[in-house]
């Protein structure tokens, strides 16, 4: 006669510490669990429905500046720190932390129209319309933890004095060189009072420059009527993706943003629409995953990199026009600046909870990320991650815009139908945006 025992180890099944999960064993078979399927969809239900319950991107305003934020730069060597410079001159640097000014630097006598900060963080540049590049020492890091509201103002360091007002400015990623633009493109060194090399292409004004984090010798700029390759359109501002160096997106003026490879310059590689308004700005991730846009219709949107379609829309009933938008240093939120003299603070993850979270809450979430993303392409669960609520003027100028959009198709259409075969032919918008390359 055999006798089977039926023995288990103690550490199987013993928890280490009181904290600890109990360890449950369960077979995968899918025959033993004919159900699980429809469990999990409704659990990817109640997961899309529960993080559109918890949306609550914003964050808090940072009030302070008496005139609309023309600008924003943020400081690669701390995570706090972000500067924003007015229509009045102002410029100031906050503590996000707390949402406080830490410091003022006040001697512009126009429009602040730049600000950068050197790679190691302790020199800011600030330019503007009363035709003068200051560069500033950076306060200490142990000031932002200071808990009261400071109001030192800072004194520039120098002062250059040039022939034309200033529209933007970008420093070299690796390097003592720094750009700005205006009537033309001017190079400068931080111990050189003049410009060590200029460049002109047409007589366009030139609006934006971005140094390439890639190539720190290779810059990007856009001018009033176009890039450096000429498109039909305004470009507001131009970013770089920091992952891929060779991609760069542009804001456009006619409501779209255009990301371009750099090495192939003849139709761009995505349109990403959505905003009804002129973009103003643009910003990406440190990812490179995604990035962000402000617009003149009073919105904030997130795009994935290859995406047509925007993930996700800011707005509030007070917030103006947007001229400025940024991303933190850790990518974790968003910061925009508008007409209303206002920064604003918001999660880049509308439903995420601030704060840290336990092993097991991490857990149920990154279940619930799963899900979702396995049972997205469904219906009910698309419609609910992609449903958003809109102000009333932006929801009839979208309206409006797709009937404009939808006519031009038409129009374009019975044009060709009308034409002789091959002389109008048909051409992708991606190709159509780009009147010519140099």
């Amino acid at each position: 006669m055999k006798v089977k025992v039926i023995s288990r180890s103690t550490e199987e099944f013993t928890r280490e510490r009181s904290q600890d999960l109990q360890r449950v064993f369960r077979s995968f078979d899918p025959s033993l669990r004919a159900q699980e399927k429809a469990t999990e969809y409704v659990r990817a239900l109640n997961a899309a429905k529960l993080d559109k319950i918890f949306a609550r991107p914003f964050v808090g305003a940072m009030d302070g500046h008496i005139d609309a934020i023309s600008c924003m730069a943020k400081n690669p060597n701390h995570l706090k720190a972000m500067f924003s410079g007015s229509m009045d001159g102002d410029i100031r640097l906050w503590d996000l932390a707390t949402r406080r000014t830490v410091c003022r630097f006040s001697d512009h006598r126009g429009a602040v129209r730049g600000l950068t900060v050197s790679t190691d963080g302790n020199i800011l540049i600030s330019c503007g319309t009363d035709s003068i590049v200051r560069l500033w020492n950076v306060p200490a890091i142990k000031m932002l933890g200071s808990d009261s509201l400071s109001e030192n103002s800072a004194k520039p360091l120098a002062s250059y004095p040039w022939k034309h007002a200033f529209w933007g400015v970008d420093h070299q990623w690796n390097g003592n060189l720094f750009a700005t633009v205006g009537a033309q493109v001017d190079i400068w060194d931080h111990n050189r009072s003049e410009p060590v090399n200029s460049f002109e292409w047409g007589k366009d004004t030139v609006i934006s420059v971005k140094f390439n984090p890639g190539e720190p010798d290779m810059l990007a700029t856009s001018a009033r009527f176009q890039t450096r390759f000429e498109s039909w359109t305004k470009t507001n501002a131009i970013a770089w993706n920091p992952m891929e160096p060779m991609n760069f997106t542009a804001a456009n003026e006619d409501c779209n943003s255009y990301s371009f490879d750099a090495r192939k310059l003849d139709e761009a590689k995505c349109v990403h629409k959505d905003h009804v308004s002129a973009v103003m700005d643009i910003d990406y991730s440190p990812t490179g995953r995604e990035f962000v846009t402000g617009s003149y219709d009073r919105t904030v949107r997130i795009f994935q990199y290859n995406s047509g379609r925007s993930r996700e829309i800011y707005h509030t009933k007070r917030m103006q026009r947007v001229f400025s938008v940024k991303f933190s240093c850790d990518g974790t939120y968003i910061i925009s600046g508008s007409d209303d003299t206002n920064l604003r603070l918001w999660k880049t993850n509308a439903s995420e909870q601030l704060g840290v979270l336990l092993p097991r809450e991490r857990k149920k979430h990154d279940y619930h990320e799963a899900v979702k993303e396995r049972y997205k392409h469904l219906p009910e669960v698309k419609r609910i991650v992609r449903h958003r609520h809109l102000p009333k003027p932006i929801y009839k100028a979208s309206s409006l815009r797709r009937m404009m959009v939808e006519a031009e198709r038409r129009k374009e259409e019975r044009r060709r139908a009308h034409s002789a075969p091959g002389s109008n032919p048909s051409q992708p918008y991606r190709r159509r945006i780009i009147k010519e390359v140099e």
